[in-house]
């Protein structure tokens, strides 16, 4: 993935909506949105910010100033979300942040917003967008990479072969998706299953299609996990045409997580070496 430098950029809530239970839909506005470099991958992200209560940054600033003038207790925790889409022309930039009640920062944080409500970001960043030189595409994920997966599928090329397994609690959970693709898609229901374990049974049970596959596969790390072994280990696919990594880990917040990233990375990566080799 590649970054923007960590500048925090400002945006006003212009307005939020429901799409299904668990999804909080924001779009937001204002002068700095003019030239956001978004539009080269279709999982672009960007990092809100969350400054702890009664702490206010000046702006313009960046991370780098905020940790090098502020004491460790007033700098911000952040949370990473796709862009699910930029309209240039209307200066209108939508990110969609998963809600399950008030659990977690985020998505409390998102369904108090308001319009005319102030947010910072830094960003974007992003690395994967599909190949059009591809035979066909594989994108399997959960609903943190559904933003990324519903972008990608509006890349794709016509009648462009695509293979998708979107998991999500139940059928309330389902989005429309277009593309210009030939995309065979199917809507797995955790229906209080294991977070992944539909999603690795899915792809261990599809027959791939012949020529070259480019695939996009993103969701929790454990799932992630086995699928990553499974794609390069057991079907061979190269890793230059493979974008895939853990979103989220169950049973740790996000800090939790990028705190433990580095590490666990290294472990799949070593085990992923010893296997290709055997």
């Amino acid at each position: 993935m590649t970054d923007r430098p960590k500048k925090l950029t400002a945006a006003t809530v212009v307005r939020t909506t429901r799409p299904t239970p668990h999804l909080i839909r924001l779009v937001l506005g204002g002068p700095e949105l003019t030239g956001l470099p978004v539009g080269a991958h279709t999982d672009h992200y960007l990092k809100f910010v969350f400054a702890p209560p009664g702490v206010t940054y000046p702006h313009p600033v960046d991370l780098a100033t905020i940790r090098r003038e502020f004491p460790a207790e007033q700098w911000p925790r952040l949370r990473a979300y796709t862009v699910r889409a930029f309209d240039a022309a209307a200066g209108e930039l939508t990110v969609d942040v998963v809600h399950h009640g008030d659990e977690g920062l985020a998505g409390p944080w998102a369904a108090g917003l308001r319009p005319g409500d102030r947010v910072l970001f830094t960003g974007p960043g992003g690395a994967y967008a599909p190949d059009p030189t591809a035979d066909w595409h594989l994108l399997a994920g959960d609903e943190s990479a559904l933003p990324a997966i519903a972008a990608a599928l509006e890349r794709l090329p016509a009648g462009a072969p695509a293979t998708v397994y979107v998991e999500v609690d139940g059928p309330a959970d389902e989005l429309p998706l277009t593309s210009a693709g030939a995309v065979e898609l199917r809507w797995l229901h955790r229906a209080g299953r294991p977070a992944g374990e539909a999603l690795v049974e899915a792809v261990r049970a599809l027959a791939f299609r012949p020529g070259r596959v480019h695939a996009f596969v993103h969701g929790e790390a454990g799932a992630v996990k086995e699928l990553r072994r499974l794609l390069r280990v057991e079907r061979g696919v190269p890793r230059a045409d493979l974008s895939i990594s853990g979103y989220w880990r169950q049973g740790l917040d996000d800090e939790g997580w990028r705190s433990t990233k580095p590490a666990w990375n290294a472990e799949v990566e070593a085990e992923e070496a010893t296997a290709v080799a055997a």
